[in-house]
């Protein structure tokens, strides 16, 4: 059984409600007739009914479980405005443009989530990591024991031995830029969580550089040394090592000749890169000619499960997201 098989029975088991507030796209509504299918889901589409009907039945889909909810005729509406401008006045919030925001689907949708009408958020197919982000701090928050919110894909690499089985993290990938050693510290912490809560394995993290083990010098590599050197402060019981090049992380032949005390190097499975250039284009080779499939953004560090969407996604990429929010909400509750 695939990973995003094994992750869709978990979902099955204890079933969540997700919304999804891009319901004008089409792949979003694929993705949502295919989650009610499986069992996976419950499912809250945000936007016009009759619109939203008409997209599936003119494609096939089935949607008749979902519930569709257009945020301007909603009973809710007053009450999550009231409610927002309660959250954001001492931060300039207004009531008028508590009301405009309060259209706004992927506000919504947090209010929904925040009030546990629903369970988790995944947005992105059309909006922007910023406008999934943004609504999602105001509203919803960071976790308690998290400092920073970034962002992961989970990447599942075909007849691949590297990694658990060839399914990796690869952090951050999606949101912050340019961590310092402190923020970069943070990410591989979080992205640790996340493997083992998703995965169910050991996580084994590598902290990636264009250097093996002081093979060169500089700025760029002082930070990341510096990064591990926080981590096992802060959590002396994870797996970590760097700074690490790519090929020594993952394949025991090169670790054997360039990190030989390493218990991380040759088997890591959590990649941690220097800054968002490195981890996104490392994500984009890796799923383009490796055909691996990308699930994520994944975000880490908010109170409550919200995930992006790359906005080259497929109908299958969003199922196997709601599938993955579906278990971070199970495991949310624990």
């Amino acid at each position: 059984m695939s990973f995003i098989e094994e992750i869709k029975n978990r979902a099955r088991s204890d079933v969540k409600t997700i919304v999804l507030p891009e319901s004008s796209d089409i792949r979003i509504i694929e993705a949502a007739a295919n989650a009610l299918k499986g069992k996976i889901a419950n499912i809250i589409l945000l936007g016009n009914e009759n619109e939203i009907k008409k997209m599936a039945s003119d494609n096939n889909f089935d949607i008749s479980k979902a519930e569709i909810i257009d945020p301007a005729h909603s009973e809710k509406y007053n009450e999550y405005v009231e409610e927002f401008y309660e959250l954001r006045k001492e931060k300039g919030m207004t009531i008028e443009k508590a009301k405009e925001l309060m259209y706004d689907t992927v506000y919504f949708g947090m209010m929904l989530v925040k009030t546990g009408e629903a369970d988790g958020l995944v947005s992105g197919a059309i909006h922007s990591t910023s406008d999934t982000l943004r609504p999602a701090l105001q509203i919803l928050k960071t976790a308690p024991d998290t400092k920073l919110v970034s962002a992961f894909f989970l990447m599942v690499v075909p007849d691949c031995e590297y990694g658990e089985n060839g399914i990796f993290v690869f952090a951050d990938s999606g949101l912050n830029e340019n961590p310092d050693a402190e923020n970069l510290s943070e990410i591989a912490i979080s992205s640790a969580r996340s493997f083992e809560q998703l995965i169910g394995k050991t996580s084994k993290i590598a902290m990636l550089s264009y250097s093996t083990m002081g093979s060169a010098h500089s700025e760029l590599t002082e930070k990341v040394v510096e990064a591990t050197k926080i981590i096992r402060e802060k959590s002396p019981n994870l797996l970590v090592d760097g700074e690490l090049q790519l090929d020594a992380a993952i394949i025991p032949e090169v670790a054997r000749s360039k990190a030989p005390q390493s218990e991380v190097a040759g088997s890591a499975n959590t990649l941690i890169f220097p800054d968002l250039n490195a981890g996104n284009i490392g994500y984009k080779l890796v799923q383009r000619l490796a055909k691996a499939e990308a699930y994520g953004p994944i975000c880490q560090g908010i109170s409550k499960p919200v995930n992006d969407l790359s906005r080259g996604c497929s109908a299958k990429d969003i199922l196997g997201v709601i599938a993955i929010t579906c278990v971070q909400a199970q495991n949310n509750k624990k």
